[in-house]
């Protein structure tokens, strides 16, 4: 085996041991999205600087609407390729914020990818580390009280707004094809606790805690050409576990002229997606509608997702000064 070879064989048996650790999980934290083609980098920090642009991509999903305190979270994501002497290294951040009824949750990372080109496409094992911020606002909590149901205090719950933080790892391997992409990736493979304390506490164990499960995910998808036509079908798959629970989605978008954009999906067991989306020169916004199919049609008409990107192509030199190009590769 070649020296490359070998060494890219070993960084992909460390990530795939590194995952296949993530066995069991408690609060499962990640933000379910319908365009998670346009993000790839949230769910597997190797899926960055694929190609030779700074790629920046922000959205908000508004889950459930109807439903009052449903979840309502945003995702920015940016990355771009490097050179370190030789070596191509791809680098990205990636920041996520939710809430969710009382609670409200940040998370944060910096992402690193090691790159080798294989089959005709770049292999890239990459890294995440951060912070996983959670907040309670207890002092929002209005306990029931004057019946012979309900009592009025309950030590389980805080009456006072906690605050806690922690440190928060994620691996993934992507692999990045003319063709098509794959990848697979595991989050918060620690499983950080955080400590929820009131701000200014000085005590020495929390009262409160919250562990974040792992997860793992796989991500594929293609790009196919119609021939003689202005075309192209984009298929893709998405699967989330926590290796007790499955959720897998499957979409086909159908892109025109490099321009228009329009798809359908489908999310196992919980809703059928339609989405619409444009293209022109470095700037891209896209829709999703999600319709649910489960009981929580009954109280909620559905999820809405909105998302916006800028793509800017990585040439300083004086020749091309100010001359940029966009090219979408995913």
């Amino acid at each position: 085996m070649k020296p490359i070879f070998r060494h890219i064989a070993k960084g992909i048996a460390a990530v795939v041991a590194l995952i296949a650790v993530s066995a069991t999980a408690d609060a499962q934290i990640d933000a379910q999205f319908s365009q998670y083609y346009e993000v790839p980098s949230y769910y597997n920090p190797a899926a960055i600087g694929n190609g030779d642009l700074l790629r920046i991509r922000a959205g908000s999903r508004i889950q459930w609407v109807g439903i009052p305190k449903a979840p309502l979270t945003f995702v920015g994501v940016a990355d771009m390729p490097v050179k370190l002497g030789s070596q191509r290294l791809g680098v990205g951040v990636m920041l996520q914020q939710e809430s969710v009824g009382l609670y409200r949750s940040m998370n944060a990372g910096a992402q690193i990818g090691y790159k080798r080109k294989l089959f005709g496409g770049v292999l890239t094992i990459g890294a995440q580390v951060g912070l996983l911020d959670e907040t309670f606002k207890g002092s929002e909590v209005k306990l029931v009280d004057g019946d012979d149901y309900h009592q009025g205090t309950d030590d389980a719950i805080p009456t006072t707004d906690i605050h806690g933080t922690a440190f928060d790892v994620a691996a993934g391997i992507f692999y990045s094809h003319p063709k098509f992409w794959v990848g697979v990736s595991g989050t918060h493979l620690t499983e950080p606790t955080v400590k929820l304390d009131t701000e200014g506490s000085t005590a020495s164990e929390s009262a409160y805690e919250f562990q974040a499960g792992r997860a793992l995910y796989f991500m594929a998808g293609s790009n196919i050409p119609l021939k003689n036509t202005l075309f192209e079908l984009q298929p893709s798959v998405f699967v989330k576990t926590d290796l007790s629970q499955f959720v897998g989605e499957a979409n086909i978008r159908v892109r025109y002229n490099k321009f228009l954009i329009g798809g359908v999906g489908y999310r196992y067991n919980d809703a059928v997606i339609a989405t619409i989306g444009a293209e022109y020169k470095n700037l891209f916004i896209g829709y999703s509608y999600d319709y649910p199919l489960s009981a929580i049609s009954k109280a909620s008409s559905g999820s809405h997702e909105v998302f916006a990107g800028y793509s800017l192509k990585l040439d300083f030199s004086e020749k091309n000064k100010n001359k940029h190009k966009s090219i979408r590769i995913m």
